[in-house]
């Protein structure tokens, strides 16, 4: 997905963390540190370091031995009470049909002991898995130094231009007086300008009043006039009505899955948010419980099909997201992928 390396993004707005290309066992060995260090500076006990230790180690471990183009994120997670650090190891390794069999102690494909997987489900304080044979394996675990929160409804992922230490793309979730809201954020071009155009985003974002996706949005524009400008989309998920509230400016696509049938697109207006804008509308769809909102940058195409990822559609966020930047993502340009759920 990148270079060895990407930096994290600051102030802790965007946790983007540190992507690694895991080919070799001093990259293994990387990664375990950059997780580790990561784990003391946000204040967990030395306790929960090594049990992070571990995980980090056996998923790096596995990318090595088993994985084609393995790549794997460290980065931190908040909740307002407390912080963890979680890894996400993707591949596209031959990947395993029978994971509760993978999963347990003593399953090896690689001639070793395959205790891997098994110590991760043992030492994480969540996790979640999607495979399919000849496509590849998303892992995602996390660490907290106390019980885990509850399952995300919404997460994403972005990965920068190869080459370029971070990316343009950006994401954010909120939960504003019981408005369910995400943003998806590609900022104008690529690069630390794009980048700063979508941290401002983020900022207003989180700032914005309470109150539809038009009307964010509508802050968003304002609040960005001084940076290059962003294609911005965002979508508020309402249980009680049933819908999807959705408004965005520029080359943001959004799309409703639902478990069986064809995917529904949601418009997004021309315009870039901060500069270009005719008009800003919000648009109403009607979504069921066992669907999902996907939203993502010009960075990902559109064309895979979702009946080649069994399964994938009741897996978390963080998993869908991760499995379809890997699958979906160009290398021509940044990538953002953001997944949210009816709560």
């Amino acid at each position: 997905m990148s270079g060895d390396a990407v930096a994290s993004l600051p102030e802790g707005l965007l946790d983007g963390g540190v992507w690694f290309r895991v080919e070799a066992a001093p990259t293994a060995a990387a990664v375990r540190r950059s997780a580790e260090r990561l784990a003391v500076e946000l204040g967990l006990p030395e306790r929960r370091v090594a049990d992070l230790s571990i995980v980090a180690a056996e998923l790096a471990g596995n990318l090595v031995k088993h994985a084609d183009e393995g790549v794997l994120l460290v980065r931190a997670v908040r909740t307002a009470e407390e912080a963890g650090v979680e890894l996400v190891a993707v591949d596209r390794g031959p990947g395993m049909a029978d994971l509760v069999h993978s999963v347990g102690d003593g399953h090896s494909t690689s001639g070793t002991l395959g205790i891997g997987l098994g110590a991760i489900v043992r030492q994480a304080s969540w996790y979640d898995v999607h495979s399919v044979p000849g496509k590849g394996t998303v892992l995602t675990a996390q660490v907290w130094s106390a019980d885990p929160p509850r399952d995300a409804w919404a997460a994403g992922l972005t990965r920068p231009l190869t080459g370029e230490p971070v990316s343009g793309d950006a994401f954010a979730v909120r939960d504003a007086e019981g408005r369910r809201q995400v943003m998806m954020c590609d900022g104008l071009g690529h690069g630390g300008l794009a980048a700063a155009a979508s941290h401002e985003a983020i900022r207003a974002f989180h700032d914005a009043p309470v109150a539809p996706p038009a009307t964010v949005l509508e802050h968003l524009h304002r609040r960005m006039n001084h940076t290059r400008g962003a294609a911005v989309a965002i979508a508020e998920l309402d249980p009680d009505a049933g819908l999807v509230r959705y408004a965005g400016l520029g080359n943001i696509s959004g799309t409703i899955i639902p478990p069986v049938g064809p995917r529904r697109g949601m418009i997004s207006l021309p315009g870039i948010a901060g500069h270009q804008r005719r008009q800003v509308r919000e648009y109403d769809y009607p979504i069921t419980p066992d669907a999902i909102v996907l939203m993502h940058s010009d960075g990902v195409v559109d064309r895979w099909n979702t009946a080649e990822y069994p399964g994938l559609f009741t897996r978390s966020p963080l998993v869908i997201a991760a499995t379809v930047l890997r699958d979906a993502g160009t290398r021509r340009d940044d990538a953002g992928v953001l997944v949210a759920r009816l709560p």
